[in-house]
């Protein structure tokens, strides 16, 4: 096979702000087919700034690489029609309306059902199509603060911090692709659609998996611990004299290992840490004997002497020394994508590595609500008249050459 791995499979993305645009540019990245459909004025997302490029924010370009975009008014009468028969020819519907609101506008899942009894009809909300929370409005920061994930993160002193990335969302995203290409896979061997009900709650609980699972056997919360890990000493960050250095030498070829490096061949033997669970009891004591040895020396100094002794470590980086590592240039991290209306934006690739389908990246972002608006109607099967009545009664809208890109819509699509 030639092109990547979703090749042939047609992507509908209703969705707004990070999770589902996230999931609709990985699938697209795979190889599907994206149309974006948008709101006039274009989606929330396009606001989430600064920075901006050439007025649309720099994370909006990079959730929506790979897609085409176009403008349907979904208020307008006809505009649930419009978005009907683009289902016809999709094999994937992805929308992030509050339950009930895609229903209400005519393209939820038995509409769409419908018009393709095959589509895979993915609905991504704060926190689920049931329940007592149902209704509840929500972001990440707020499904990171009821997910609690925000309870474990940070330092025991301190107050609870959020994830420094949108980890709801992200998770949200992952799930979504995960479960759009086991429905893909499922219809298959059946024929049928089905529709994903996948929320930020259950994305953000499920990628909790360890730390839940350990309070749900103990009874006991994890304490926040900062760089730590709850289950296992040492494997945290310590000060050096320039800067920091994440050690995991808890098992116990490593730890002695440490022990010899650090001249401090005692402490393997002392019963406070001898063994890792001993270690995790007491690792404040650990840490206060460790971190006046490791502020002796630079960062790279340590990494060099732990790593000749086959200790797991890596140094903290921060964001302009990750991109400028010279392993992350080699193995190609970023991608670059363009458009005609600025030279170049570049953005974290597709994880996978395929031999046979390789993930395709040189696709522009949809600078522009609607850059595709009457390509996409024509690729569909709308006549040239169909599609100039539609625009002359604003249920669809093309993006005027050189229209500066919009803030913030009226249009739903908050979770």
């Amino acid at each position: 096979m030639n092109g990547g791995a979703l090749a042939g499979v047609t992507v509908l993305d209703l969705s707004q702000g990070a999770a589902g645009p996230t999931c609709a540019m990985l699938l697209a990245d795979l190889g599907a087919e994206v149309i974006k459909v948008e709101p006039p004025g274009g989606e929330w997302g396009r606001a989430l700034g600064p920075p901006f490029v050439e007025g649309v924010a720099a994370a909006f370009l990079g959730m929506n690489r790979n897609k085409r975009t176009l403008v349907v008014d979904l208020k307008q009468p006809g505009g649930s029609e419009v978005v009907r028969r683009l289902a016809e020819g999709c094999d994937v519907a992805l929308e992030s309306f509050r339950p009930g609101v895609a229903d209400r506008l005519g393209i939820g899942y038995r509409s769409l059902r419908e018009a393709n009894p095959r589509i895979v009809y993915a609905a991504i909300s704060a926190f689920g199509q049931s329940g007592p929370w149902r209704d509840l409005p929500g972001v990440d920061g707020v499904a990171q603060a009821m997910g609690g994930i925000m309870s474990v993160t940070g330092t025991e002193d301190g107050p609870p911090v959020k994830v420094g990335v949108p980890a709801a969302d992200m998770a949200a995203g992952l799930f979504s692709v995960q479960s759009i290409l086991a429905a893909l896979y499922a219809r298959e061997r059946n024929g049928e659609g089905q529709r994903i009900d996948i929320s930020l709650l259950d994305s953000l609980m499920a990628y909790q998996v360890v730390p839940l699972s350990m309070y749900l056997a103990s009874g006991t919360p994890p304490r926040r611990s900062g760089s730590a890990a709850p289950y296992a000493c040492p494997n945290e960050a310590y000060p050096t004299s320039d800067g920091h250095v994440m050690v995991a030498a808890y098992m116990p070829r490593r730890w002695e290992a440490l022990c010899r490096i650090l001249e401090r061949p005692d402490l393997v033997s002392d019963p406070r840490f001898d063994t890792n669970e001993n270690r995790v009891t007491n690792r404040e004591e650990l840490a206060g004997i460790l971190e006046p040895i490791f502020t002796s020396r630079p960062t790279a100094e340590w990494v060099k002497m732990l790593q000749d002794a086959d200790i797991i470590c890596g140094p903290l980086l921060t964001y302009p020394e990750l991109v400028a590592e010279e392993h992350v240039v080699a193995a190609g991290e970023l991608v670059t994508v363009d458009h005609p209306d600025f030279d170049e934006f570049e953005a974290p690739r597709f994880p996978g590595r395929f031999t046979g389908t390789p993930c395709r990246f040189t696709s522009s972002v949809p600078l522009r609500p609607g850059e595709h608006t009457e390509a996409v109607l024509t690729d569909f099967g709308f006549t040239a008249d169909r599609i100039r009545e539609l625009v002359s009664r604003g249920v669809v809208q093309p993006a005027p050459a050189g229209e500066t890109p919009p803030r913030e819509s009226d249009q739903g699509g908050r979770q």
